[in-house]
């Protein structure tokens, strides 16, 4: 298989080179590393990538323009998969990200990317249309919204917070130690409660959710 093109924007420079050698080592070609947002969307048309691995916050405001850069790298080059890495949960920016339900998106927190195999996985997921997010993301998505949620059970609630992970339904079922059809009428029963239609895949079933919590 052809190697992932993958180019990175950090502005610190050990971290920026230390996940360059990350990615190099879980299999990927990285194809150009940035210290700002601007330097990698100027050099995007010329590189041409599968995935933008951005920070947060970057020069010269550290704020949120590696958000502002990610968007404009989908802008630039539709398609393009977007995986966030940050210290912080900023969920005003995941949402802002995950606002075009396009898909090919990704939030994680550097501190909890336990292994490469992690990082590999989530690339290859995102790169291939999928949406990851850390499960801290996640829990502060779902606690801006309490109202609609409070009609779940708790094991609904739980199907949901994986189901935003971008779990398949086997996933689940896994990590609750349940059946998949017990899983299957907890996703029912979700987006009957949230007012949400089943679109029988899991990355649309994600983005829903999300739209939903967007609203």
């Amino acid at each position: 298989m052809t190697a992932l093109r993958v180019v990175v924007a950090d502005d610190s420079v050990l971290l920026r080179e230390g996940l360059v050698r990350v990615l190099v080592e879980a299999g990927v070609e990285v194809v150009g590393s940035y210290g700002d947002g601007d330097s990698m969307l100027a050099a995007l048309p010329e590189v041409n990538p599968d995935l933008v691995v951005l920070d947060v916050r970057m020069p010269p405001t550290f704020r949120d323009e590696g958000v502002r850069a990610a968007i404009r790298a989908r802008q630039v080059q539709p398609g393009v998969g977007i995986l966030l890495l940050s210290q912080y949960v900023e969920v005003a920016y995941a949402r802002e990200l995950l606002s075009d339900g396009s898909g090919g998106v990704g939030y994680l927190l550097k501190d909890r990317v336990a292994s490469l195999a992690e990082l590999q996985d989530a690339i290859e997921r995102i790169a291939s249309g999928g949406t990851v997010l850390d499960p801290e993301v996640v829990s502060q998505l779902l606690g801006r919204r309490h109202d609609p949620l409070e009609s779940l059970t708790p094991r609904e609630g739980e199907v949901l917070t994986l189901m935003a992970e971008g779990r398949t339904n086997a996933a689940i079922a896994e990590a609750l130690f349940i059946g998949t059809g017990a899983v299957e009428k907890n996703v029912t029963a979700i987006f009957q409660k949230l007012g949400l239609d089943d679109s029988g895949s899991d990355h649309r079933r994600v983005l829903a959710v999300l739209a939903w919590l967007q609203r």
